[in-house]
């Protein structure tokens, strides 16, 4: 069972890269395929997979199967709760926790 730090470490581990922020700004115009992403990237598609399963285990990012191609979508309660958390660690004398809410 992981530890509240290291599930907090995975959510900024998505968020230190460029190219893992780059896919995220363009799930932000909504889902999609990976094959618009490895075109509008310019990757391979091993590193889009690379990228990818790093944002969907940080629960940013959820992916669905539609035959041989993997779709993918911002995470509403994933997109939450990582900005909960920035706002959390990044203000002093926070008296709430996540895992309290």
């Amino acid at each position: 069972m992981e530890s509240t730090h290291e599930k907090n470490a995975i959510v900024f581990k998505a968020l230190c890269d460029e190219k893992r922020l780059a896919i995220l700004e363009l799930l932000r115009g909504g889902e999609k395929c990976a094959c618009v992403l490895i075109e509008q990237m310019d990757i391979g598609q091993s590193s889009l997979s690379y990228h990818m399963k790093i944002l969907c285990e940080s629960g940013i990012v959820e992916s669905r199967q539609e035959g041989k191609w993997t779709h993918y979508k911002l995470s509403e309660s994933g997109s939450k709760y990582a900005a909960e958390l920035l706002i959390q660690l990044t203000t002093p004398n926070a008296a709430k926790t996540l895992d309290e809410s």
